[in-house]
Formats: structure tokens, sequence, C-alpha cells
């Protein structure tokens, strides 16, 4: 069973044909999709999509770009999603200062206020960190030990010395189409990191991998990144999909 493990089923791009791509993905051996809250209104809408879907699983929590909606209403709100029994966790949530305009304190503050609620609730989480890994890793290095439920660097973008970094702390980390764009170096980051904690994503409708870069992603591409992947370690992509669903169950405890 191919799994995506972080996709956005609701984005405007993609919602309107869910039944059409829905059958796309399952068509082509997916067979578990996490659907990830990424403000107060996707957490809801994921969630509505996992009460509708079997094999559709979801997150709640709010990306940096909705920094400013984190406050204890809305720490209320995602903490009573979490409750859901198809909830996974919490995210994806982090910092993004890739964008002019970003405010770092205020993103900080929403990153750190969700971590604290995932203690709490004692759930994994995703974490989005883009331009901002200094900041990132010194609020994991004190948050870490207390995620007792572990994390999940969702689209690592960063090096491999970050990585040995987050490595040591228990990340887990998840790659996506980027990983099979020509000139990318995600490969060697994939490469140098141990197999048990290893994920793959779409992060759909974004970042489409080869051959269909360009295009709307969706979650049937997944199994392209599965290949391209599996050409890296040079292992059968049967082998790599058994031990990335295994990756999976146990880190989300299923």
């Amino acid at each position: 069973m191919f799994i995506d493990s972080h996709a956005h089923l609701t984005d405007p791009k993609l919602f309107p044909q869910i039944e059409e791509v829905r059958s796309g993905y399952i068509g082509n051996g997916v067979g578990l999709v996490v659907d990830v809250g990424c403000c107060l209104e996707s957490s809801y809408n994921v969630s509505k999509n996992a009460e509708t879907y079997d094999e559709v699983y979801f997150t709640a929590g709010c990306h940096p770009d909705a920094c400013n909606e984190v406050d204890s209403k809305a720490l209320e709100k995602i903490e009573e999603l979490s409750k859901h029994k198809k909830c996974l966790a919490i995210g994806e949530i982090g910092l993004d200062y890739y964008y002019e305009g970003y405010d770092r304190e205020l993103q900080k503050k929403a990153f750190i206020s969700q971590l604290e609620l995932a203690v709490k609730l004692d759930m994994p989480v995703i974490i989005h960190s883009r331009d901002a890994w200094q900041d990132t890793v010194d609020i994991l290095k004190e948050y870490a030990p207390k995620l007792k439920k572990g994390f999940l660097m969702h689209c690592y973008s960063g090096s491999i010395e970050i990585a040995k970094i987050l490595l040591k702390l228990g990340a887990y980390f998840s790659f996506g189409g980027a990983l099979t764009f020509k000139n990318s170096k995600k490969s060697e980051v994939a490469k140098a990191l141990p197999i048990d904690r290893i994920f793959l994503e779409t992060d759909c409708p974004f970042m489409a991998p080869v051959p269909y870069r360009g295009k709307i992603n969706e979650p049937k591409f997944v199994v392209e990144v599965y290949k391209f992947l599996a050409g890296v370690y040079n292992l059968p992509l049967e082998t790599l999909e058994t031990q990335i669903e295994e990756n999976f169950r146990k880190f989300f405890n299923m």
C-alpha cells in the first residue's frame, strides 16, 4: 500500500473534483491519505473529509501563514478536533521566513503554543520549516524531549547537517515531489537518513513530481516519489512500500 502522508484535499484546486481525485489515487494503489489542516477552517474541513472517506485521516493545526489565528480560543478548537478518532497529529505547524512581511515573533509564539498543546495532548506533531532552520532547531531542542509521540519534518528541505541534529532529537522526515527534481540535493539527504525514519508525501496540490512537474499535484502521484526513492536506495519498490507503511504505523501508533 502506498501512503500519501501529507495532502491538502480541501484545497480549491482539488476539492471540487474530490471524487475524481479519489478514484485516481485508489486506482494507483494509494491506500491511505493524511489530509492536513493548515488553519482553523481547513482543520475543520479535513476532519469532514476523514469522516466521509475511510482511507482519509487528518491533522489539526495552524501553519505559520495562519499564525495570527492562534489564540486561546483557537487552541481550544484544535484540542477539540484532536479528540476525533481519525485525528493523527497536531499540524502542520512551524516557521516560514520565506516571504517578505512575516512576523517572526508571532510565528514563534504560535509554533510554541501548539507544541505545548501537543505535549499536553500527548500527540505527534507535523512540522513545516522553511528558511527558518536555526529558530526551528532551537525551539525543538527545548520541546522535542517533551514530545513523547515524536515529530515529523514535513517536506524536509534542510541540509544533511541539520537533519543529523534533528535525527538526534528523534525526528522523522518526509519528502515529496521536489525529491525528483533535476539538480535537487534532497536525494542525498534522504540517502543519508535511516530508512526507518522516512515518509513520502505529495503536499498536493503543490510540487508535482517528475514527470508531472508543473501540473496540479494529486495523491496518486506519490507513487512517482516512491519509485524515485526506491532507485536512490537501490531497493525493490515493494520493499520500500512495506518499510514506509511500517514507519507510518509505528509513528502514528496505528
